[in-house]
């Protein structure tokens, strides 16, 4: 099976159809992972990442969270931040996790899906994730430098599942006196795991020029398919491990 081919698929939302991609590991089932993407979209950075995950076994899924704005995705350019940042001016939150909800659930509704279901976001996707799994209840979740997260921490203590959490102590967006807030809120949870890197800005998993730390990124990715492995349960070998 080719990992890096996705299905599109439809997930039902209050408001209509919400596209989404969907990648099946090459066993064909296992546990799952839910998506949330970067201001920019379902990219094709985003895509990669899906398909790293669904290389080492399971079934992933990403939905199109900027579909009711008419904007699937926003590919690297010039004008790229400046696109993102509107549509992103234009994104109803609450309609957005309630998507994320959505999209939960209809991931464990499938038959694929044999095992755990965690969420992973990047960017907004982070803090997307972070309000998702307070809303509901995944079984793990990853956040990177979430930032949306200095505005939900009061819902820290909703957050139940076990929760990795990743950010750069070079961050721009994000400064590092902040940072230091949001580790004291998330780890009053003995589940929840903090990590940061010396040196690295935000985005710092995106290959682009401009974000890319590749010591943090390949640092972070490796904690992260540990954890996801550890609470979501390794799979086989024969699914790619």
């Amino acid at each position: 099976m080719d990992v890096a081919s996705p299905q599109t698929v439809d997930i039902r939302s209050a408001d209509g159809p919400m596209p989404a991609q969907l990648w099946h590991p090459p066993a064909g089932s296992g546990p799952a992972v839910v998506v949330f993407q970067e201001i920019f979209g379902v990219t094709d950075y985003i895509r990669r990442r899906c398909a790293d995950l669904a290389r080492l076994g399971y079934v992933v899924c990403a939905p199109e969270i900027y579909w009711r704005l008419g904007e699937i995705r926003i590919e690297d350019g010039p004008d790229a931040m400046t696109e993102a940042m509107a549509a992103l001016r234009r994104l109803d939150w609450p309609a957005a996790v309630r998507d994320g909800v959505a999209a939960l659930e209809h991931v464990r509704g499938l038959i694929e899906v044999t095992g755990p279901v965690a969420l992973l976001g990047f960017c907004f996707g982070g803090g997307l994730a972070f309000n998702v799994a307070a809303d509901d209840a995944p079984d793990a979740l990853v956040s990177y430098y979430g930032s949306a997260l200095p505005t939900l921490l009061d819902r820290a203590p909703d957050v139940t599942a076990p929760s990795l959490h990743h950010f750069g102590l070079a961050d721009s967006f994000i400064p590092a006196e902040v940072v230091d807030q949001i580790r004291d809120a998330v780890t009053r949870s003995a589940q929840a795991r903090f990590e940061t890197y010396d040196g690295a800005g935000h985005a710092f998993d995106n290959p682009n020029p401009m974000f890319h730390h590749p010591a943090a990124s390949a640092a972070a990715w490796g904690v992260t398919t540990r954890f996801l492995a550890e609470i979501l349960g390794a799979p086989s070998p024969d699914a790619g491990w």
